[in-house]
């Protein structure tokens, strides 16, 4: 539907399903209505949580190992600390997910739903190609309105695959790759220590030092780690917070507090106590009142 749509036809003509801009297109004008008036107070219209982000994606000798970090922001403000970005699409495609927290939820539960379906139809294992041909399909056909950077992995029957998503719907094919305001930073981390023919162990050290890259170096990255692997035998390995660098506790467990600050039972003086038992000391049938049944109209 077209932000330029008649809204007094709206609800007269129902479109088929999607999302509608009708109010993008209020929201544009009553901005610009602000901005030519000048006023000083402008509307300060709600913003979405958005994953910040750090994600990643390589193959090694034997699947695929896909890693995020856990921090969700909504703009300067933490909101989450221990978000889960990497998300089941199906028991051998996993995606990772960068942009509103929202869209990328919506959008691999989406996707996960319709492969559901082609599965039962075709009695075949969902393939990679297929679930990034259904994810850029859908990312393109709203123009980038729905704010989902992914990371595709997986193995089927032609080998393991990693895919690059952007939320445009533009895609790319590539060994290993990385997403969100983080990317620059573990993209250095691959590009200098990848190698083909890794191995599992090698693989998983160099995400995990991957996303460390980006929740050191990006305000919008931080928190845990997390890592799930995907094994050439469809065996999955879902590692939640692999790796906590800003665990706090071992710091406060280190701080020595006063002795004046812990209160000990009896500090303040008790002036009067008394206390009265309840008359009545247990309940018998003659203090229920029993109603019958209806039994007719």
């Amino acid at each position: 539907m077209s932000e330029f749509h008649n809204t007094n036809d709206a609800f007269n003509n129902i479109g088929p399903g999607g999302f509608s801009f009708d109010n993008y297109h209020r929201n544009q004008t009553i901005l610009r209505a602000q901005a030519n008036n000048g006023k000083q107070t402008q509307t300060h219209f709600p913003s979405a949580t958005k994953t910040g982000t750090t994600i990643v994606g390589m193959t090694f000798d034997g699947g695929v190992v896909l890693g995020a970090d856990t921090r969700a922001t909504n703009g300067t403000e933490v909101a989450d600390k221990n978000c889960e970005k990497i998300h089941y699409l199906a028991d051998n495609l996993y995606c990772c997910g960068a942009g509103t927290a929202a869209d990328t939820e919506m959008t691999t539960q989406n996707i996960s739903s319709q492969l559901a379906l082609l599965r039962m139809n075709t009695k075949s294992e969902s393939r990679a190609v297929t679930a990034c041909t259904m994810l850029k399909r859908l990312l393109f056909r709203y123009q980038g309105h729905i704010s989902a950077a992914l990371v595709l992995g997986g193995v089927d029957e032609t080998g393991a695959h990693i895919y690059q998503i952007h939320p445009h719907g533009s895609t790319s094919y590539q060994p290993y790759t990385t997403m969100g305001s983080g990317s620059l930073a573990a993209m250095a981390v691959f590009e200098t220590e990848w190698r083909e023919g890794m191995n599992e162990k090698e693989a998983v050290e160099l995400v995990k030092k991957a996303i460390l890259a980006g929740v050191w170096n990006d305000l919008g990255s931080g928190s845990n780690v997390d890592v799930c692997v995907i094994r050439s035998d469809r065996s999955v390995e879902m590692m939640r917070n692999l790796e906590t660098p800003n665990e706090v506790k071992p710091y406060r467990d280190q701080i020595r507090h006063s002795s004046k600050l812990s209160i000990s039972s009896g500090t303040t003086a008790v002036l009067k106590k008394s206390f009265a038992p309840h008359k009545k000391t247990q309940v018998t049938l003659d203090d229920i009142i029993i109603t019958p049944m209806e039994t007719s109209a």
